[in-house]
């Protein structure tokens, strides 16, 4: 008996409820047997990518049956939200897979999450795979509390803002990045939080060419700098320490002193004055200069 026929013949009815199922991020044997059974027995299918549901499923033998996989993207969610949720208000069962990985972590499917709880129907997550939680198996840093900041900010005044949002947390830090924009991102990255705070950058996590680096952020910022990166790349960046003083009172505090000093000695009397890392208060003094 062949696999394919196995999951026909094991297929059993879904009971009626969206199902958000998680797939593999790299190597295809990182799937579930419920998600295997999830997609093999829905009613309806859905997906960020339909190429690679469907490439998943023949690799596995779980067949269509005839069925569809319909496309729910950031792109047309709008638009296809309303079929699916009206399939599940008639008591089907409707599976939805993201590209690669689990379900709703950078990816579209919110909306449609919310859409269903909203309706009454049930809810059902069938988890697996997850870049964030491979690169914080591996990255050898601390994971007792983590924050997950998603893609920063594509140009580099906004995403060095967002750094310094998240610079005092006390938490380990968890990014995807771009192979085009990693190396940039790093840079900011030790300019912000700092050239010692250790880090890795964890690459094509479950592939072939799986690579974590690890190392302090100025070290790994002048690695990436030498070359041109490839693959998706998870940046897993240590705990930052907390600022006993608000944000407010610094801001204050260098208006103040911007009224008699240059940028970088008012913020090199500050820093020292509240005991913060003069990078981070230099790039506030920059931004109250402007205006």
């Amino acid at each position: 008996m062949t696999e394919g026929q196995k999951w026909q013949r094991d297929a059993r009815k879904v009971p009626g409820g969206l199902y958000f199922v998680a797939v593999p991020i790299g190597n295809a044997r990182d799937i579930t047997l419920r998600a295997l059974d999830l997609l093999a027995g829905a009613d309806v299918l859905a997906a960020e990518d339909t190429r690679a549901l469907r490439r998943l499923m023949e690799l596995h033998g779980v067949p269509l049956n005839g069925r569809q996989i319909r496309a729910y993207h950031e792109h047309n969610g709008d638009k296809v939200r309303p079929g699916l949720l009206a399939a599940l208000e008639e008591g089907q069962s409707v599976a939805y897979a993201s590209e690669a990985g689990t379900p709703l972590i950078s990816d579209p499917g919110f909306d449609l999450a919310r859409g269903a709880a909203e309706a009454g129907a049930p809810v059902t997550a069938a988890p697996g795979a997850s870049a964030v939680l491979a690169a914080l198996n591996v990255a050898g840093l601390p994971t007792d509390r983590f924050l997950f900041a998603g893609f920063l900010p594509s140009t580099g005044a906004a995403r060095r803002k967002a750094l310094e949002e998240v610079a005092g947390i006390e938490a380990t830090l968890v990014f995807y990045e771009s192979p085009r924009r990693v190396s940039a991102m790093l840079g900011d990255a030790r300019d912000i939080l700092g050239a010692d705070r250790p880090a890795a950058a964890c690459r094509e996590l479950t592939k072939k060419f799986e690579e974590v680096v690890r190392a302090p952020l100025g070290t790994l910022a002048d690695r990436l700098a030498e070359g041109e990166p490839r693959g998706e790349f998870v940046v897993v960046i240590g705990k930052g320490e907390a600022q006993s003083e608000s944000a407010e009172d610094i801001e204050t505090a260098l208006r103040k002193a911007l009224e008699t000093m240059s940028v970088r000695d008012a913020a090199d009397v500050v820093a020292k004055g509240f005991g913060q890392k003069k990078r981070i208060v230099y790039q506030m003094a920059l931004g109250l200069a402007k205006d």
